[in-house]
């Protein structure tokens, strides 16, 4: 079973909402998923999504693999990390 990170819809016609899960690529964008990770709200200005990094590090040492857009989220969270640090 090959497991990737991506997003999944959740909001309705032109309010915007997603989460982020953890799901079998080949289950479809809005169907089944393994675990829930966090959520993206495209509409809200500034820091506009919120993850579980330790969950996401688990899955992607297991060999997740993740979308473009959930890569970008993480690259900023390992960066405030390292800021924080």
């Amino acid at each position: 079973m090959a497991v990737c990170i991506r997003m999944r819809k959740v909001g309705t016609k032109n309010v915007p909402m997603f989460r982020v899960v953890v799901t079998d690529s080949r289950c479809p964008r809005d169907g089944r998923f393994l675990e829930n990770l966090g959520t993206y709200d495209p509409r809200k200005a500034g820091d506009n999504f919120k993850l579980n990094f330790e969950r996401l590090e688990y899955w992607v040492s297991k060999g997740a693999r993740m979308s473009d857009t959930v890569r970008s989220f993480y690259k900023k969270l390992k960066k405030a990390a390292a800021q924080a640090a």
